[in-house]
């Protein structure tokens, strides 16, 4: 093998490499929240909503867990232009992102609320609580802490499943490396260093999620 390694390369375009990585991280991130958003609604209207609601989430559930997520971002990206709405690479990256993670985090969130005892929620009710009072202020914190390590498996998913958005030229990660491989002629380089800062973000995320987890749910139960 004469392949001679030249990892001072990677040195030298390191800040667009981290600058990807940055553009990575917030991408999941902000998918996260409104993927969040979508899958609390979803699950509320899955278990709590009108038949009809409910089977339109259902419907929209099936189709975005058993299609490809690739299939689905060229359908933003290139299909809504023929009517007439145009999206930026990072806009169709993002609400992609947010759909697909929804469509996850509705189906687990409906198993978390299914999980919380039933005589809470007919004492919520007893109280005067309606459908919705009782949903919010007894039945999603519990159902979010029932889920949180399969919530937060998907979180970490999303985050490395991001690199699909490059085939739109989003500039995330693994577009940042593709263009600098395909330039340099460095393949082993770069992809080792866009592997090597994967890595870090996983582990990093998957502790500030167990932290998160800690403080949240965990930290005034010892307390008392």
């Amino acid at each position: 093998m004469n392949y001679v390694f030249q990892f001072g390369i990677v040195v030298d375009n390191l800040p667009r490499l981290l600058a990807g990585a940055a553009l990575t991280v917030k991408l999941a991130a902000a998918a996260t929240v409104l993927g969040l958003a979508i899958g609390i609604l979803g699950a509320y209207l899955r278990t709590n909503g009108p038949r009809a609601l409910a089977w339109a989430v259902a419907v929209y559930i099936e189709v975005f867990r058993n299609t490809p997520f690739l299939v689905q971002l060229f359908i933003l990206y290139f299909s809504l232009p023929s009517l007439g709405l145009r999206l930026e690479a990072n806009q169709a990256a993002l609400i992609g992102m947010a759909i697909n993670f929804g469509a996850y985090a509705s189906e687990i969130l409906r198993a978390g609320v299914e999980a919380v005892p039933e005589g809470q929620i007919e004492a919520g009710r007893a109280l005067g609580l309606g459908r919705v009072q009782v949903f919010r202020r007894i039945i999603l914190f519990q159902a979010i802490r029932i889920v949180y390590p399969a919530l937060a498996s998907q979180f970490v998913l999303l985050m490395l499943g991001s690199s699909v958005v490059a085939a739109i030229s989003a500039e995330e990660l693994t577009a940042i490396t593709n263009t600098l491989q395909s330039t340099t002629f460095r393949a082993f380089e770069f992809y080792f260093a866009a592997t090597g800062l994967y890595l870090l973000m996983t582990l990093g995320f998957r502790a500030g999620l167990g932290g998160l987890y800690w403080y949240v749910f965990e930290r005034g139960r010892r307390a008392t």
